[in-house]
């Protein structure tokens, strides 16, 4: 069986590791990954070739490959695109339309199809105000598009890149179709928790930072409100949820963009987790008002309906699967005696 060839940017990071490890173990695949960092030794020989670098200087070229998929993690995340938002523009954006323009301009030239998958966020929500986030109850893919970050800007404003290379680039008419083009796919994720790779800084990583200060013994003052709540997701059930979409057969999805989620719990629920785990631990609130406000921003939860409708989604760790067979296990082999 002839290898397809396949691209992961932002390949270090923590979906990136999972996704080239699960990736590897179903075969079929040549991976070729790229980052500005090295690959951590435990994926680097998953990799046929790693392109080190900022992804903008190194996509031209990428033009001698034949990719069949393209998965692109690379990002600049919420809290850092806060103050540096023009560099989040430039690699969330502006490295998202290159992407772009390099699998359109290859599946118009060599008359295929390039699957193009595109993790998106909830931070493309915008909720105006507590009230309303309250009050909102689940939210679907088409409403809250009001973002209230730059990442989420970008996010949002990537989704519909996606949607345009895909429906209406090469179309010279409403009612014509291009023969080839470019597949994209996004999915939007909760909240991300790894129990393999550190938290990474990102604005929802308050839950998995408590774990591990508590599994370490390690003070932790916690970011937002005890009654901070928005949804989370397993880093399995999130891989797990790309390549159910990557593999879905086009007919069946009605939309370019899902909501995918698993549980929803609040900050003080992880508290109460850490401190069942590990009752030494010491845990403290400290809101920080600007990454306060971000949280605020977003949906307590969001509808997966279409997903599960579509593409069969349905998360394999529940809340109680998530802290007792997945991440509590983990933790406790990682930092204790």
């Amino acid at each position: 069986m002839t290898e397809k060839q396949a691209l992961i940017t932002g390949a270090s990071g923590e979906i990136g590791q999972a996704l080239v490890q699960e990736l590897s173990r179903r075969g079929g695949y040549k991976i070729v990954t790229a980052d500005f960092m090295p690959l951590p030794k435990t994926i680097e020989p998953l990799s046929a070739e790693h392109v080190r670098g900022d992804l903008l200087y190194q996509i031209k070229k990428f033009y001698d490959y034949d990719f069949d998929v393209i998965f692109h993690l690379a990002a600049s995340l919420s809290s850092k695109a806060e103050v540096a938002m023009e560099e989040a523009q430039r690699i969330n954006v502006e490295g998202t339309l290159q992407l772009l323009l390099l699998a359109a301009h290859r599946s118009e030239k060599y008359k295929k199809s390039i699957k193009f998958l595109f993790p998106s966020s909830i931070a493309a929500y915008g909720l105006p105000s507590l009230e309303t986030k309250q009050a909102a109850g689940l939210a679907q893919e088409d409403e809250w598009s009001d973002p209230r970050t730059m990442y989420g800007c970008n996010k949002l404003y990537c989704e519909k890149l996606g949607l345009y290379y895909s429906q209406c680039y090469g179309q010279k008419h409403l009612d014509e179709t291009p023969p080839h083009f470019l597949d994209f796919r996004a999915v939007r994720f909760p909240g991300l928790i790894s129990a393999f790779t550190a938290p990474s800084g990102g604005t929802s990583d308050y839950g998995p930072e408590m774990l591990h200060a508590a599994a370490q013994g390690q003070a932790y003052a916690c970011f937002v409100r005890p009654d901070t709540k928005i949804s989370f997701m397993a880093m399995p059930d999130a891989i797990r949820s790309l390549l159910m979409l990557l593999d879905a057969p086009p007919a069946k999805l009605t939309r370019r963009v899902y909501n995918v989620t698993a549980f929803a719990i609040t900050a003080e629920e992880f508290r109460q987790r850490a401190l069942r785990a590990f009752p030494q631990a010491q845990i403290t609130f400290a809101p920080d008002r600007r990454r306060q406000g971000i949280v605020d921003s977003w949906p307590t939860d969001v509808d997966d309906t279409l997903a599960r409708k579509d593409w069969g989604w349905q998360p394999a760790y529940d809340v109680e699967r998530f802290f007792d067979d997945y991440f509590l296990p983990e933790m406790k082999k990682r930092y204790l005696p």
